[in-house]
């Protein structure tokens, strides 16, 4: 088992077209394979962005007519890459779609598939609101996929708020865990690195986090600053301007080895009683 692998983190801005984003994103995975990134992943929404709940289900399509599938798919078998592509907008019947990730082998295979779990219904303090479950279908599968170094666990954006998910998937395996993002420029200011920084100190693993940046149709705006973190809460590597680019690292999986035996709290867990005291 190969002990290293340089990873690719792309960063974009995702428009309301779904052809000129998989132009975009397909320059951006060829320079990060330029390079030499051997595993490449792309953020949330890589597909296209769109404010308007009635526009992205006219927008969005099922998987079999969706033409990022056999675009990345392709891209992935020419470049020789493992390519994540962090999620597009699958659409599953008229009212809904789901929010799914695609893992593609260098052979272009589509090893797995990801539906996000949690879905971004908040009202923000800034006055932003976001209603992801009006037009999307929550997941209801975690996934550990094998891949040619060691098992990667695939979750995007809100689930980032959720250390469970990213606990349950350490403890099955996985040494490197992606989040491809669409973060609000209002909550990533102030959240977006600590929860993965917390992440990975929590689970002892590699953060591969490629992020959505910029302004979008409608005005939203995205909070970018793609990262890749190490299993001690490091930040490896950063893309500090907010537009598209692309950031990589070589990652070290003796570096979880030593992170997991030095705190080993995923073997920790411990079953307990909750009281809680009477009003009085």
């Amino acid at each position: 088992m190969v002990d290293d692998v340089t990873v690719a983190c792309v960063q974009m801005n995702s428009g309301p077209e779904i052809e000129e984003n998989l132009v975009q994103a397909a320059e951006l995975v060829k320079s990060a394979a330029l390079q030499g990134a051997e595993f490449i992943a792309t953020p949330e929404n890589t597909d296209f962005i769109r404010k308007d709940p009635t526009l992205t289900l006219q927008t969005a399509m099922s998987d079999t007519e969706h033409p990022g599938v056999p675009v990345f798919s392709e891209l992935a078998k020419s470049l020789k890459i493992w390519l994540l592509i962090g999620s597009m907008k699958i659409k599953v019947s008229e009212t809904h779609l789901v929010n799914r990730s695609f893992l593609f082998r260098p052979t272009g295979q589509l090893l797995a598939s990801y539906d996000k779990i949690h879905l971004f219904d908040v009202a923000l303090q800034n006055g932003e609101k976001h209603q992801e479950s009006d037009t999307t279908m929550s997941g209801h599968k975690a996934i550990v996929a094998n891949t040619d170094w060691r098992k990667l666990g695939m979750s995007i954006c809100y689930d980032l708020r959720f250390p469970y998910l990213y606990r349950t998937m350490a403890q099955k395996g996985a040494e490197m865990i992606a989040v491809p993002s669409a973060f609000t420029e209002f909550t990533g200011k102030a959240h977006w690195e600590s929860l993965l920084r917390a992440r990975a100190i929590e689970t002892g693993s590699y953060i591969i986090a490629p992020a959505q940046c910029g302004s979008h149709e409608g005005g939203r705006k995205t909070h970018g600053h793609s990262m890749i973190i190490g299993p001690w809460g490091q930040v490896f590597n950063e893309r500090q301007e907010n537009t598209p680019g692309v950031i990589t690292w070589k990652l070290d999986f003796l570096n979880v080895t030593k992170a997991r035996h030095s705190v080993p709290s995923l073997m920790h867990d411990r079953q307990f009683d909750f009281y809680q005291t009477k009003n009085l």
